[in-house]
């Protein structure tokens, strides 16, 4: 079965967007090896604020070389051509995508979707990027909601002092 792997950048005081949402503190050169992070995914799941940063950002979907599935309300397929839009039945439509053979799903950004998903019990990785700044306010990681136990799996830090996380989601008692 694929993985689950949620893989977010992250302030040091725990926030994924500024309070503008903006995200200019993700800075470009940080040594990040993207290449290397797309060859583990062959599809990108993610929330329709992420998709629509992303969509500013060039050719970024399609230079990632991933089938792209989007979780919107808001959304119709018809404004969002060559992307797959999931609109109800989320936790349903991801169990299904897990059981498809293939490369493990990024789930990229967005706190709301991860924690959804969490909750549901479908996360089994999770990666974090935690970049030297401290926004003071903003998107948090992750909002309220269930408690989850997580095993440190590995850790990198990267010369300019984004620190790389790889935490396993540990089984949750039933």
């Amino acid at each position: 079965m694929r993985q689950l792997v949620y893989g977010v950048a992250a302030s040091l005081d725990g926030f994924i967007a500024g309070p503008k949402g903006e995200y200019d503190w993700i800075f470009p050169d940080s040594g990040i090896d993207f290449r290397a992070i797309y060859s583990k995914f062959d599809t990108a799941l993610m929330g329709r604020r992420t998709y629509e940063v992303a969509k500013t950002r060039g050719d970024l979907l399609k230079g990632m070389g991933m089938r792209i599935v989007v979780v919107s309300t808001t959304l119709g397929a018809a404004t969002a051509p060559g992307i797959r839009v999931i609109n109800r039945d989320v936790a349903q439509v991801v169990r299904a995508l897990k059981a498809e053979s293939g490369r493990d799903i990024w789930l990229m950004g967005g706190g709301v979707l991860f924690r959804s998903l969490l909750d549901s019990r479908l996360v089994d990785t999770i990666d974090v990027s935690v970049f030297p700044v401290l926004l003071a306010a903003g998107t948090p990681l992750l909002p309220e909601g269930s408690r989850v136990r997580l095993r440190l799996n590995s850790n990198s830090p990267l010369k300019s002092g984004v620190l790389m996380l790889r935490y396993a989601v540990e089984p949750q008692p039933v």
